[in-house]
């Protein structure tokens, strides 16, 4: 069994695609006191990405690198796994980031990276979790804080969480609640990384 991190303040870089809501809701961890971790680089594919500019006005420093700026996906990792080890990061916080990660990242941060999916794994990995849940008729769906391994949304489970299907929701009102309750338990995951509490026996979670 080994310990992911010891205990103490958490330098975290944040991976992210999109308008990182995810992001905004880290931050509003920390700032409240229930998040003992500072984010101290985020790191984008994509140039217009909504979450730079909210990295921006938080004056967190942030970079766009774009995996089509590189001659294959292992140099484009290696330009982001510089960054990382120039900021001494312990964990890296995949929020919305739309791209599978690959074996440079995975190796250099093994079981030092994290995401959060909108589904209860090991059920409807991948993209449109919620449309899958919604078309399986499922009666519970939730979303689940994972160690990103070298599969799709295969990595040991960290925390999940439940959320109720209701009999007329579709996609965009279930995504709604389940975002409701990402935003919470990506937080109290990470709190537990910086608690010292997180370890891994094989592919199993272990909270001390």
């Amino acid at each position: 069994m080994i310990r992911i991190t010891e205990p103490g303040r958490l330098r975290l870089a944040v991976l992210a695609s999109g308008r990182g809501s995810n992001f905004t809701a880290i931050c509003q961890a920390i700032d409240e006191g229930r998040l003992d971790a500072e984010i101290v680089v985020v790191i984008s594919d994509k140039k217009e990405a909504p979450v730079l500019e909210k990295a921006r006005n938080r004056n967190i420093d942030h970079y766009h690198i774009a995996l089509q700026d590189y001659p294959d996906k292992a140099a484009y990792e290696q330009e982001i796994i510089k960054k990382l080890q120039a900021y001494d990061i312990q964990l890296v916080v995949l929020a919305g980031y739309m791209r599978l990660v690959g074996k440079e990242l995975l190796e250099t941060y093994k079981w030092k990276i994290i995401n959060i999916h909108p589904a209860l794994l090991p059920a409807f990995p991948g993209l449109d979790a919620q449309q899958q849940a919604v078309d399986y008729g499922v009666r519970f769906s939730g979303c689940t804080v994972h160690f990103v391994d070298d599969g799709v949304d295969s990595g040991p489970i960290i925390l999940q969480r439940v959320v109720e299907v209701l009999p007329d929701d579709t996609a965009d009102t279930l995504s709604e609640r389940i975002l409701q309750q990402e935003h919470q338990v990506y937080a109290e995951a990470l709190q537990l990384f910086a608690e010292g509490k997180v370890y891994l026996k094989q592919r199993k979670v272990v909270i001390k």
